[in-house]
């Protein structure tokens, strides 16, 4: 499934925060929050229903003078339509996001982020591989605390979930409408990648995740381009209806945030209506689950 919303500029490290160098805003660019949709296999298709899924994260990064936090929570409805198209499964999305943050250890601050809206299709290439495309936008807002500019995603990934195993890769490309904010702030494009190698124990689910994320070229001299590359371990457990599934991970490379961030995640999937001649005895919705 496809947990997928938003939260601010690349958001565990720049909710508009000043990080990197204390007397401006942060320039980073990722619409879409790094690392939201490892542990999903995101290339394969979901059964036909409704689902809510909220991942929740809270990350520090060692900033100087004193660290900076974020916290993240990715509240989606995603909604697997009996419908196919060009041999696909059609499938929608939304997710409002809510985020909150303190810079070197100032008071928190909380807002809403943009609304992400995006239609997915899902191919069943057989052999227990999927493919997916997923076309979306993230809906302009008035605030001074989040990106503000709308922005289009797209995101190809490719999953394997035989023998119990999630092999998947998901490659998510954002690019902003407008480059700059009112107030001058920078919106360069993005790539993120998010990878999950995770197998299926019983009712448990354990493994590795790892997620990159880039700002792309701009052509502006003075831009100071963010990335990353955080690696880190899964656990997940299917307690019937409602799955759970924890991860912790560290970056092991950053350019331009400032220093480096630990971050954990919490995501629950619970199912609201599900087809049941295409839900297998004990299959958990995280073996075909794909949104932010």
């Amino acid at each position: 499934m496809a947990a997928y919303r938003l939260t601010s500029r690349t958001l565990g490290a720049a909710l508009t925060i000043v990080i990197a160098s204390g007397a401006r805003p942060v320039q980073a660019g990722s619409a879409a929050q790094p690392g939201q949709t490892v542990g999903l296999p995101v290339g394969a298709q979901l059964p036909v229903g409704l689902y809510f899924v909220n991942l929740s994260s809270f990350g520090t990064r060692s900033t100087r003078p004193r660290d900076s936090s974020t916290n993240v929570n990715l509240p989606t409805l995603a909604w697997a339509t009996p419908w196919d198209v060009a041999g696909a499964r059609l499938q929608f999305f939304f997710t409002q996001p809510v985020t909150a943050a303190s810079s070197q250890g100032a008071a928190y601050q909380s807002g809403i982020g943009q609304q992400l809206l995006a239609a997915q299709l899902a191919w069943d290439l057989g052999g227990d591989v999927g493919v997916s495309y997923l076309f979306g936008g993230y809906l302009p807002i008035q605030t001074r605390f989040l990106t503000q500019s709308a922005s289009l995603t797209h995101r190809y990934a490719a999953s394997y979930t035989g023998q119990d195993w999630n092999l998947t890769a998901n490659l998510l490309y954002g690019v902003f409408l407008d480059t700059r904010s009112p107030s001058g702030t920078l919106y360069p494009d993005y790539l993120n990648l998010d990878l999950t190698m995770t197998r299926k124990f019983g009712k448990w689910q354990v493994g590795a995740v790892a997620y990159g994320s880039s700002d792309l070229p701009t052509g502006v001299g003075s831009h100071r381009p963010q990335g990353q590359i955080a690696v880190g371990g899964l656990v997940g457990y299917n307690f019937g209806p409602v799955n759970l599934q924890a991860y912790l991970t560290r970056d092991v490379v950053e350019r331009n945030y400032g220093g480096r961030e630990i971050r954990g995640w919490l995501r629950a999937i619970v199912p609201l209506y599900q087809d049941a001649s295409e839900v297998e005895p004990n299959r958990t919705l995280v073996t075909r689950r794909q949104a932010e």
